[in-house]
């Protein structure tokens, strides 16, 4: 009776393993599907992605967190494999020029959807 209760846990076992190892795999597919390799070169144009505040009246509308791009932006040189610092201007962030990779989205020439940093108010707590 012991050996038997023993076979059956380790076959539970093995196919708890076999369902986690195709759950993984069927991750690993979908995020592999989504990732983008990104890498900037130094002097290149980037644009900076923001999140506006929640629930920001715009236009008359409620919106909820929209992305948005803010303006052109080079990149002086890279910080680690996935840190960029940036030429910001001062009041924009203050002190903090280095920013993650998924904050910036390359440049493609077409300016449309582009808001010009100047227009943004900043409040100094944030």
């Amino acid at each position: 009776m012991g050996v038997d209760l023993v076979r059956k846990a380790q076959e539970n076992v093995r196919s708890i393993q076999t369902k986690l190892l195709e759950a993984q795999s069927i991750q690993k597919e979908y995020t592999d599907r989504k990732v983008r390799d990104m890498a900037f070169q130094d002097s290149e144009q980037v644009l900076l992605k923001v999140s506006p505040m929640k629930k920001v009246m715009r236009f008359g509308k409620k919106v909820n967190l929209n992305l948005c791009y803010v303006s052109l932006f080079k990149i002086l040189d890279s910080v680690g494999s996935v840190a960029y610092r940036l030429a910001l201007p001062p009041n924009l962030f203050g002190v903090h020029s280095v920013l993650h990779i998924s904050m910036l989205k390359n440049y493609h020439g077409d300016g449309d959807y582009i808001i010009k940093w100047d227009s943004i108010v900043l409040e100094k707590d944030l």
